[in-house]
């Protein structure tokens, strides 16, 4: 995989690919343009990139002025790497073994050991059913007392909206009871794959060495690979599909085909999207060498073959699930607005070219901070690395093809994907760390007088990015989304909650949504309900819809016929809920925005947790007497809310009295 190629940096591809990063990397592109999203914390964004960027250089420049009689060396580094090579296997051993366990830290000490991000839960719910020995579970009666987001609930079946390979990647946690541990696991062989890719790609040992530790380290993989999201599942694939490709390259052989096969179409089982952006280029690779005569047709079949298993699964998952081998779970969910293309979003609002460019701009720009958490912008340094040290490798040319169509298919799909940063562009992770690894480096070959100026500035950016990383970002991380953390079915053994009925406050706002699934609303279109309709007048019509069972369509229409004048409700914690200016509550909808002042709670969390004895639901009021589990008169009744209203308070177990309970329903007992 070392064929040579042109030098990039002197052709007009590699000025128009500097041109793109410095154009998408350190200009506000999404704030020039009008009517869409926008990044209003750039101004401050940048001036921390200038601040920064003076402290960095700063310290290089007392360095080099306090050190010119100090012989910088790098040879302990130099015997490190030098050993490595020569112990590949112990070397790649270690580094997996390292990460894994830096992550499982993070894991555990940042994230509690617990998924935060809706896509997290619905995977660990899904990872849970296969765990079984299931496919999906049956839909219950009345599905809106345990619907969610991400959850399909429809012709009798009851499973997660994702693809099925991110799931099954965690089931052997969810085995061992630890499905946070996956995540590491997978990051730490991501971390070994990279090692036996860039050590074969005809760099020298410090240097290669030097990237596996950047790759490792930086705090947008770090995060991630603590996380329960399908991306470093992803990641972890395409490297091991380029390993395979390397490996294959240095000898020809069936097993390295079938590894590149396999990991490209386990690949697609988990995020399609990804794997053609990682599968596209390997098979240019492959054409290429056909025509030239360097590969063997049998093994190009057998990738295919090898390749054609993980798909044909994941044909025949959809066809249980959806009905259709061709229609995913997603599609299913919301409908053909949620893939890619300039359309309407399912959420009504259109993605367009326009929009498309604001998304690669927000990625690029917030990649600048999430990629390194350094002073000076992350991309700067890339930069740097690319236009001095490139080489034409097969692995730049791959990585830079997989983040030319990352960018470009991304573009394409209208979800702002942000989650311990720019998540869609998690597969560019690598090929930056690569030349990031080698801007110190080329910068000194380039300006043999720099050494002590670059050695200060390095050791400067690398110690204000681990004091950001263990001090502002682990924090801000460690203290997001707390209501989803505490440990709801542990501390309803430890409070004597048993073999009991637990109802579950949420916010009005999502019975609201809750409802409108129950009534036939598909997802798509409630949102847009939701977004576009007074609360109050939208929880008057659904009491009218559930009495008459009928549909409301025109009825929907009228009310949404006053969006424009809607705004955030004032009076409820839940932000999401509108109301319109002047309009007056009756008694009930002033009663549900004192419950939401009350204490609420997250149902989505407990989808992916054992529920012991109890059996817990949604509280939709008088909507409860139609679950049968409130019709055994053996069960306790007690509802869970957080404990006094604020965000991250500690949830009770409030006992309800059956009698009150069901005359505040309007039910006789």
């Amino acid at each position: 995989m070392t064929e040579p190629a042109p030098n990039l940096r002197r052709s007009p591809a590699g000025w128009l690919l500097a041109a793109v990063l410095v154009a998408f990397g350190f200009f506000p592109i999404v704030n020039w343009i009008p009517g869409g999203r926008q990044a209003p914390w750039y101004a401050q964004v940048a001036s921390g990139w200038l601040s920064g960027t003076v402290i960095v250089v700063g310290a290089g420049l007392v360095t080099a002025i306090l050190g010119r009689r100090i012989a910088f060396t790098a040879r302990w580094w130099e015997s490190l790497a030098n050993q490595s090579l020569r112990r590949p296997l112990a070397a790649g051993v270690c580094l997996g073994g390292l990460a894994f366990l830096l992550y499982a830290g993070i894991a555990w000490f940042v994230f509690d050991a617990t998924p935060l991000h809706l896509d997290e839960i619905a995977q660990v719910i899904q990872a849970r059913i296969f765990a079984q020995g299931r496919l999906y579970l049956d839909a219950p009666a009345f599905p809106e007392f345990t619907s969610a987001l991400h959850v399909l609930d429809s012709d009798g079946k009851w499973y997660a909206q994702f693809p099925p390979g991110g799931p099954l990647l965690l089931v052997p946690g969810v085995w061992l009871g630890a499905p946070w541990l996956v995540g590491p696991a997978l990051g730490g062989v991501s971390v070994a794959l990279f090692w036996g890719i860039v050590r074969r790609a005809g760099a020298s040992a410090a240097v290669s060495l030097g990237s596996v530790v950047v790759f490792a380290l930086a705090p947008f993989m770090a995060f991630m690979a603590a996380s329960h999201m399908n991306h470093v599942g992803t990641l972890c694939l395409a490297l091991l599909a380029w390993w395979g490709a390397v490996r294959h390259a240095e000898r020809a052989t069936i097993a390295m085909a079938l590894v590149i096969g396999f990991a490209l179409g386990f690949g697609a089982t988990v995020r399609p999207v990804d794997a053609l952006a990682v599968a596209l280029p390997i098979g240019a690779w492959v054409a290429w060498r056909l025509v030239r005569g360097t590969e063997r047709w049998a093994h190009a079949i057998a990738m295919l073959c090898a390749m054609a298993i993980p798909l044909g699964l994941l044909l025949w998952y959809n066809q249980a699930t959806t009905g259709d081998p061709l229609l995913f779970a997603y599609e299913k969910l919301w409908g053909a607005e949620h893939g890619l293309g300039f359309h309407a979003s399912p959420w009504g609002m259109p993605h367009t070219l326009a929009a498309g460019v604001e998304l690669v701009s927000l990625y690029f720009l917030r990649l600048q901070t999430y990629l390194f958490e350094t002073p000076l912008p992350s991309l700067l340094i890339v930069l740097i690395g690319a236009q001095l040290g490139w080489r034409g490798r097969s692995f730049e040319l791959y990585w830079l093809s997989t983040g030319l169509l990352v960018s470009l298919l991304y573009a394409l799909y209208w979800h702002d994907g942000f989650f311990l940063g720019p998540r869609f562009y998690f597969l560019m992770v690598p090929v930056c760390a690569w030349f990031a690894a080698r801007a110190p480096g080329e910068v000194v070959r380039a300006w043999p007088g720099t050494r002590g100026f670059v050695v200060g500035a390095s050791v400067a950016a690398v110690a204000l990015a681990g004091m950001s990383v263990v001090g502002d970002r682990g924090r801000q991380y460690a203290a997001g989304l707390a209501p989803l953390r505490w440990p709801v079915t542990r501390m309803a053994e430890q409070s004597g909650v048993r073999d009991a009925v637990v109802l579950v406050r949420e916010s009005w706002g999502s019975q609201l949504m809750a409802r409108l699934w129950a009534v036939g609303v598909s997802r798509s279109q409630a949102e847009w309900i939701y977004r576009s309709v007074d609360a109050c007048a939208l929880d008057e019509a659904l009491v009218r819809q559930e009495a008459a069972g009928g549909s409301v369509r025109t009825e929907w229409n009228r009310l949404v016929g006053d969006s424009a004048k809607l705004i955030p409700s004032p009076w409820s914690p839940d932000q999401s809920e509108r109301a319109l200016p002047g309009r007056q509550y009756s008694a009930r909808c002033q009663h549900r925005v004192l419950e939401d002042r009350a204490g609420t709670f997250i149902w989505v969390g407990l989808l992916a947790r054992d529920w012991g004895s109890n059996v817990y639901l949604k509280d939709l009021h008088e909507l409860n007497v139609r679950h049968e589990a409130l019709r055994d008169s053996r069960r306790p009744w007690y509802l869970l809310r957080s404990g006094d209203g604020s965000a991250g308070s500690a949830p009770v177990f409030v006992p309800i009295s059956r009698d009150s309970a069901l005359a505040d329903w309007g039910v006789r007992p």
